[in-house]
């Protein structure tokens, strides 16, 4: 007899494993098979962005993610011997202002403990060899260590790299190119190194350099080599000491030469099979962006994947998945060859051309702004997404991240922060009167909205209130802070797992509940 999962989850690294653990902590028994027999001693990857950390906080784990990596605060960009710019995270509006440098097998560590938590574990040495979906669900062929194994799957993702077998027996094509210039990358200190540690250094001269931070004052080098013999450190000194005559690299180790590709998977699901991470996508390293949003694939699946599984909701649930996911991914390797394009410029007036538009950039204090929310990945917007709805507005709309910056003052006093309510695995109504709402006026919705939210997605709701009332009144928002999210009257926001708005109404609260019920095809209370 067969073994049987929910859902067999392919391939290990970090998009598997974040994908895995979220489904344990939500109920949903799940597989996850590796074809490597140990953890990777040692990946490329490197820098963990602002919304990832967010992401990390909302599972409990940022703790550990900060205390093992290094902040990295801004990043500076130079060409020609001089500096074009900086993006400052301070700017971007994160709770977390800056990004973390870390080496990738520590982050897949740090997940790993998370998955052993919510009792889930990596079957090891053990590769995919067929699929057969049949009407029950997906059988699965195993190779583990010479033995065949068949695993009945009700649903497969494969988060299985640039060469998914899944995707390949899913018959899904990809659009894309190789990226012409290869890379390569090392592990050094600098000696005498005089600059602010805490940072990134790109150097887009005529051999790119990227200078990541490390834990222990060290950095992982980023390079276009100059010749498919160089050697790597030279190539990397020869940009470097046109800014640090004097700099000298020591300690060097894992110097790797690799080659990359732009590609976008054609379809992210084909019936009970999914991809997430490099198996959907992969896109340039030169901004970073790569397992970081992979990341977020796991991170908006596995929610939907579960409420689906458990019953709640029905499977067109998760067609939401690839209408909110591929256009981020076609935005991020869109991005992605731009980096490269604007990296590998030989032409002397297309370089000078390129330099003084970075300049400009930069000296725009709105494109600034732009430029750090861009690098933490904040600028993702699911509002275009079929299980989206309600009012539109310049501020905070359907579709857009909860932001995370709002102060809000519990009743019997003390403060905190508005995402911090929504901070659960299921969804959360929030419901806000403006400065012309009474605390009567306030609890008789909140009575309305309460009746509404007894199913089983919505998993909590509260009231918040501009108006400072009596000390067993509602929470308080200020009133500042009720206009930066367009409010004035009495909105309704219901937030979702993964901290996106799904629903905003500005009236007719208790019917725009129902209908959004509705809409994920939940029957409203």
């Amino acid at each position: 007899m067969m073994d049987s999962v929910s859902v067999l989850v392919v391939g290990a690294g970090p998009t598997g494993l974040l994908l895995a653990a979220e489904l344990q902590r939500r109920g949903v028994r799940c597989l996850l098979v590796d074809d490597h027999e140990a953890p990777l001693d040692w990946d490329r990857a490197t820098v963990v962005h602002p919304r990832s950390l967010e992401v990390f906080d909302a599972l409990g784990i940022a703790e550990p993610l900060l205390a093992a990596g290094v902040k990295q605060r801004w990043a500076r960009l130079h060409s020609d011997g001089a500096v074009l710019g900086e993006i400052d995270l301070s700017l971007c509006g994160s709770r977390y202002p800056f990004n973390i440098g870390i080496s990738e097998e520590v982050t897949e560590t740090i997940l790993t403990d998370y998955l052993t938590r919510h009792g889930g574990t990596v079957t090891r040495s053990t590769r995919l060899v067929d699929l057969d979906v049949r009407d029950d669900g997906v059988v699965a062929t195993l190779d583990q260590a010479g033995s065949t194994v068949r695993v009945l799957a009700t649903w497969v993702v494969g988060c299985d790299g640039v060469r998914s077998t899944v995707r390949t027996l899913a018959g899904i094509e990809q659009d894309g190119h190789d990226i012409a210039e290869p890379w390569a990358v090392f592990d050094a200190t600098i000696e005498d190194w005089r600059q602010p540690f805490e940072a990134n250094y790109a150097y887009l001269d005529e051999i790119p350099v990227i200078l990541t931070a490390l834990p222990g004052e060290s950095w992982r080098v980023y390079l276009r080599p100059s010749s498919d013999e160089s050697d790597l450190v030279d190539d990397a000194a020869r940009t470097l000491r046109r800014y640090l005559p004097d700099v000298h690299f020591g300690g060097v180790a894992n110097p790797t030469r690799f080659h990359c590709l732009t590609s976008v998977a054609r379809s992210f699901r084909a019936g009970r099979l999914f991809l997430a991470g490099d198996a959907a996508h992969t896109c340039s390293p030169a901004q970073g962006h790569g397992m970081n949003s992979w990341l977020q694939d796991a991170f908006n699946l596995a929610w939907k994947l579960a409420l689906v599984c458990q019953g709640t909701c029905p499977e067109t649930l998760l067609d939401s998945y690839e209408a909110e996911r591929r256009p981020v991914a076609e935005l991020v390797t869109a991005e992605g060859d731009q980096a490269e394009s604007m990296q590998t410029m030989k032409d002397a007036r297309d370089r000078r051309d390129r330099d003084r538009a970075i300049r400009a950039v930069f000296a725009d204090p709105a494109s600034r702004h732009h430029e750090a929310i861009a690098e933490a990945e904040l600028d993702i917007d699911y509002g275009a997404s079929p299980i989206v709805m309600g009012d539109r507005r310049d501020a905070l709309a359907p579709g857009q991240r909860l932001p995370d910056s709002i102060v809000i003052r519990p009743a019997g006093g003390g403060s905190g922060r508005l995402h911090e309510l929504a901070s659960r695995p299921g969804h959360t109504a929030i419901l806000i009167g403006g400065a012309g709402v009474t605390e009567d006026e306030l609890a008789d919705a909140h009575r309305a909205v309460r009746a509404r939210t007894a199913t089983p997605v919505i998993e909590a709701s509260f009231a918040l209130s501009t108006r400072a009332g009596s000390g067993g009144g509602p929470a308080h928002l200020d009133s500042a802070a009720a206009a930066d999210l367009g409010i004035d009257g009495l909105t309704l926001i219901v937030v979702r797992p993964d901290g996106h708005v799904g629903l905003r109404a500005d009236a007719d609260h208790a019917a725009a509940l129902d209908a959004y019920a509705r809409l994920l095809g939940v029957r409203p209370a």
